[in-house]
């Protein structure tokens, strides 16, 4: 070879360049692909296999859609039975057998008092279109317009349910106090901070001067997820429903992220036994892949035929996949796993929390669980909290990805990291998560300055 030959540079991996054409041809919108920039190619149960050969430990699991992880066997052998037995795969709202299967195994898991004489309505394939359904819903049945919704909630992306999420602009929509231990509005957390929220909704409703008709519904979330996995008290949840019950005021309660197990109960209303008018179900229903339905009181049945509809929703590989997943996880007892995998994985947080003061908060229910991030150099407000720190969040985030675990941030200012693994996963998992988890936050403390300049104080009682 000739001295000044040149020699060819090595072409980028092929990885790479999907990354780049990703950038180029995709919209501004898109979201998880901007925090984490991997390209899988396989996948199974908790592990995601990307194209540049890491492996990755995945604690998104589809924003808690994948319930029993990547490919589960019996997700797979599902939608391959359907697939070999040549039945048709888009059948708009027609009766089938897998459509009929679906709906027994899900009318199997309901709360008792709701199952007995449930209606379901099969949506749009996301869950922001059953949240428009059951608005639409019970706006038909009571022939009010108003809705009540709460502060720190998401309920989707579409108009009215964008409407009666926390980071709404302009809208109607009265927005009420969730309850929230960390940041309680009142200043006062717990029990009373709880039942201050349940009064405040109480006299907005029954004072003529409020300016708040009786609206056509309220809906909520037994728990915030991205709100900053916030778990609402049970005694709360338990008041909704006596104040809306009383009222003649339905209540919707969203499962879309909470419902399947993931909340260490099937559904999340189960932990405080509430029955509510309307339930909005999707992600984990369809067992990965695309399906929305509102399951109500067959008393809020006005619609008159076609009054709601959707081309995609009578989507079969859902639904056999969804019931699937449905019957693995009621037959195996994942929904009680959860809650006591969680709990543990709670503790270790608390003592991950006790050992660093960039951790405000750790909370959660089951297997959605949140560790929220803040300025260890600002003062502490009367009830100890401190202001979030979504940069020091977004080096956690960061920091977790170089070490193989795949984590969402969420929250005020996007400072909560959020956990939301499979229901599927082992002890020695759990511990690998928290593991990996840890050891970033150590990371990202040491080389992130706080919001305001200030040297990071890694440890409680240590110099910097």
């Amino acid at each position: 070879m000739a001295l000044t030959e040149t020699v060819p540079a090595a072409a980028p991996p092929a990885h790479e360049g999907i990354l780049r054409r990703q950038s180029l041809r995709e919209s501004a919108a898109r979201t998880y692909a901007r925090s984490l920039p991997i390209v899988p190619v396989r996948a199974r149960g908790l592990t995601i296999e990307g194209a540049d050969g890491r492996r990755y430990l995945d604690c998104l699991s589809g924003a808690g859609t994948l319930a029993l992880g990547h490919n589960h066997p019996v997700v797979l052998e599902a939608i391959r039975t359907v697939l070999d037995s040549g039945a048709p795969l888009h059948v708009l709202d027609l009766a089938t057998p897998v459509k009929d299967a679906f709906t027994t195994e899900l009318f199997a898991t309901l709360p008792g008092k709701l199952a007995e004489t449930a209606r379901i309505q099969f949506c749009g394939p996301a869950g922001t279109d059953a949240v428009e359904a059951a608005f639409k819903l019970v706006r038909t049945a009571t022939g009010r317009d108003g809705l009540m919704a709460f502060s720190g909630a998401y309920h989707g992306m579409t108009a009215e349910a964008l409407a009666a999420s926390g980071g709404a602009q302009h809208t109607s929509v009265v927005r009420l106090p969730y309850p929230y231990d960390y940041r309680c509005p009142f200043q006062t957390g717990g029990e009373r901070g709880a039942e201050l929220a349940a009064r405040w909704t109480q006299s907005l409703l029954d004072d003529p001067k409020s300016g708040v008709p009786r609206p056509a519904g309220m809906i909520l979330e037994p728990v915030q997820g991205e709100g900053g996995v916030i778990p609402a008290p049970d005694g709360w949840l338990r008041r909704m429903r006596e104040i809306t019950a009383a009222r003649q005021i339905p209540l919707i309660v969203d499962e879309v992220q909470t419902g399947v197990g993931r909340t260490g109960a099937f559904w999340a209303v189960d932990h405080s036994g509430i029955v509510p008018d309307v339930i909005v179900l999707s992600k984990a229903i369809g067992g990965s892949l695309p399906l929305a339905v509102i399951v109500y009181r067959e008393e809020l049945d006005a619609w008159q035929p076609g009054a709601h509809a959707g081309t995609f929703r009578g989507n079969q590989l859902a639904m056999a996949a969804g019931a699937a997943t449905l019957a693995y996880v009621r037959t195996n007892g994942l929904d009680r796993r959860a809650g006591e995998l969680g709990r543990r994985m709670l503790d270790r947080l608390t003592a991950l929390a006790a050992a660093h003061d960039c951790i405000g908060d750790v909370r959660g229910r089951g297997l959605m669980l949140g560790v929220e991030l803040v300025d260890r150099s600002a003062d502490a407000d009367a009830m100890g909290a401190r202001p979030a720190d979504p940069q020091l969040a977004a080096a956690v985030q960061h920091a977790c990805l170089e070490r193989g675990l795949i984590v969402e941030l969420g929250g005020r200012h996007s400072a909560v990291v959020r956990l939301l693994p499979p229901l599927t996963i082992t002890d020695e998992q759990a511990e690998a998560i928290l593991d990996r988890l840890a050891d970033a936050i150590a990371a990202a403390v040491r080389t992130t300055p706080g919001p305001t300049g200030s040297s990071p104080t890694t440890m409680r009682g240590t110099s910097p």
